[in-house]
């Protein structure tokens, strides 16, 4: 007798009539010559199927509850969250005027920020328990954003990845984001802060996912509509936030000149286009409004002070402080190695037939197969296929992003240096409107570098697949680490809400007593968490928002004390 050669995965597409794929991971046979290697090799299976990916895709549950646990202590933290700084001015406008008195505020004497007040009347109408619910619901709103995201980036590519992935990445880069800062409180726990340059940019990023699914002429039509509505609201929401907008559409407009091919480029062209007027047209209501106005005379922002040599050059400065706290800070690589992870564990979803034709749904609705007239690969009515300079060169579009994020990050500390001054490059709240950005960067970074380890486990064989799947291991180990990293300036920070959250509450029952009996002028103790301003700060030297507490408590004045009732 003698032995059956077993089958391997190409065999078996030849007789099947159906096309090979080099590039299906999951279904590669592998560089074994002989049946009883095939079938020895501790890689593979009895069909010739490569299994190294198993270990991992097995591990992915697990590992998804790592940063998803994160994400809800984190979330659970925020029922200690009491009002502060300038939550005092806020609460009292909204319980006695209302949306309108709200907006009327912002938009004639604070800052113009339209959509900014409507976002901080969405959690001042339910007064301290609107601050205790915001963790909660905007982080839950921003984590799943940005899985919508990464779920629509691949599937616009033609990427099929193992489920669970796209959530295992975007919680990573949701827990990176919004808990690496060295002031966590005012990044995502304070409300005021939060709206302006940590929940912006997450709102700016789920503009894009219309525009990645759509595929018919009324989905087009969403994507235009929310591209135009959202840049709208974007520029009457955070100015920086807005430069980061722009400066991105800027370079996708640039960049599409030459690397994107056929229709798809006059369609990014029109989608940028659109976006960029609705920035425009709200950064304009904004800019022109009274509030900004008398924003800009109260810190002396006015064009030749903040672009004049000096203020730039302070500017550059500040930002290279930014930048060097930034690049230390090792939590970072947690998105590196889930892109990683993301570029080990996706393959196509089989319409690719070669590394320079196609297979799949011409734009005539057949099916095409072989290299386009230009040598470029065709495209079907749900956008180009992988290829291109952009495939040839995937290196070229990471570039150009993070040049983006170091032009709109020196942009943003521009803006915000005349409130801040020097002192921009010690607020990390300030960070968030470009950080998200050099997350994304460093998760599609990771992802690439997870691609050319896969292409050379192809080229290599058996010992370079046993590297990746190392590889692999290190990365979900790293993803792991930062979560441990991430967990324990967490709960250090719990403790000090805890703490500030008892003496609040019992502050707060005081001064509703003594409110509630007729008296007019009370005892205040500042308590504070994370720097947070409180009336009588730098022991009893400034007032603010002192007058703001007072008026919350329906009292005349409020008077310094040390000691808590």
């Amino acid at each position: 007798m003698t032995a059956e050669t077993p089958k391997t995965a190409d065999d078996e597409r030849r007789r099947g009539g159906g096309p090979i794929r080099p590039d299906d991971d999951a279904e590669a046979a592998p560089d074994a010559g002989t049946a009883s290697d095939a079938g020895s090799a501790p890689d593979s299976d009895r069909t010739g199927r490569c299994v190294t990916n198993r270990i991992p895709v097995r591990a992915l549950p697990l590992l998804t509850l790592l940063p998803l646990a994160l994400l809800g202590a984190a979330f659970w933290i925020g029922r200690l969250v009491r009002p502060g700084a300038d939550d005092w001015c806020f609460l009292p406008v909204v319980r006695d005027e209302g949306a309108t008195g709200m907006i009327a505020k912002f938009y004639l004497q604070d800052n113009g920020r339209v959509a900014n007040a409507l976002l901080v009347v969405a959690y001042g109408a339910f007064g301290v328990a609107g601050h205790q619910w915001f963790a909660l619901v905007s982080g839950v709103i921003m984590l799943g954003v940005l899985w919508a995201l990464v779920a629509s980036a691949l599937g616009r590519a033609r990427l099929t990845a193992p489920r669970g992935l796209a959530l295992l990445v975007a919680a990573t880069a949701t827990a990176v984001f919004l808990l690496s800062t060295s002031n966590t409180y005012k990044v995502f726990y304070w409300p005021a802060s939060s709206v302006s340059h940590t929940v912006s940019p997450v709102l700016a990023c789920a503009a894009v996912i219309p525009l990645l699914r759509a595929r018919t002429r009324r989905g087009w039509g969403l994507a235009l509509g929310v591209a135009l509505v959202a840049g709208v609201f974007i520029g009457t929401l955070s100015e920086e936030t807005a430069v980061v907008v722009l400066v991105l559409l800027a370079a996708v407009l640039l960049f599409s000149l030459r690397a994107v091919p056929g229709p798809t480029r006059t369609r990014t062209r029109v989608w940028c286009g659109v976006a960029v007027a609705g920035v425009v047209i709200g950064a304009a209501i904004l800019y022109l409004s009274p509030g900004a106005r008398t924003r800009r005379e109260r810190f002396g922002a006015d064009s030749t002070t903040m672009l004049g040599p000096r203020a730039l050059g302070d500017a550059l400065r500040s930002f290279a402080d930014i930048l060097g706290t930034v690049l230390t800070t090792w939590q970072y690589l947690g998105a590196v190695a889930v892109g990683v992870l993301l570029g080990l564990l996706v393959r196509h979803d089989g319409r690719e037939r070669d590394g320079r034709g196609t297979e799949g749904p011409g734009t005539d609705g057949r099916r095409t197969e072989g290299p386009g007239t230009d040598g470029r690969r065709t495209e079907g009515p749900g956008g180009p296929w992988p290829g291109g300079p952009l495939g040839r060169r995937p290196l070229v579009p990471l570039l150009v992003g993070f040049l983006a994020f170091l032009v709109a990050g020196y942009l943003c500390t521009i803006v915000a240096r005349p409130a801040f001054g020097t002192s921009v490059a010690l607020a990390p709240r300030v960070w968030g409107d470009f950080l998200l950005l050099y997350v994304l960067l460093l998760v599609c970074a990771g992802a690439l570098l997870g691609r050319a380890l896969l292409r050379r486990a192809r080229r290599s064989g058996r010992r370079a697949r046993g590297a990746r799947t190392v590889t692999a291991a290190v990365a979900a180990a790293l993803c792991a680490l930062t979560c441990v990293g991430l967990a324990v300036p967490l709960f250090r920070l719990e403790q000090r809400m805890d703490v500030r959250a008892q003496r609040w509450d019992r502050q707060d029952r005081s001064l509703r007593e003594g409110a509630a009996r007729g008296a007019r002028v009370l005892p205040y103790t500042p308590v504070s968490v994370s720097g947070m301003g409180e009336p009588f700060g730098g022991n009893g030297k400034r007032l603010w928002p002192g007058q703001c507490v007072a008026r919350y408590y329906h009292l005349e004045r409020i008077t310094y004390s040390t000691r808590l009732p």
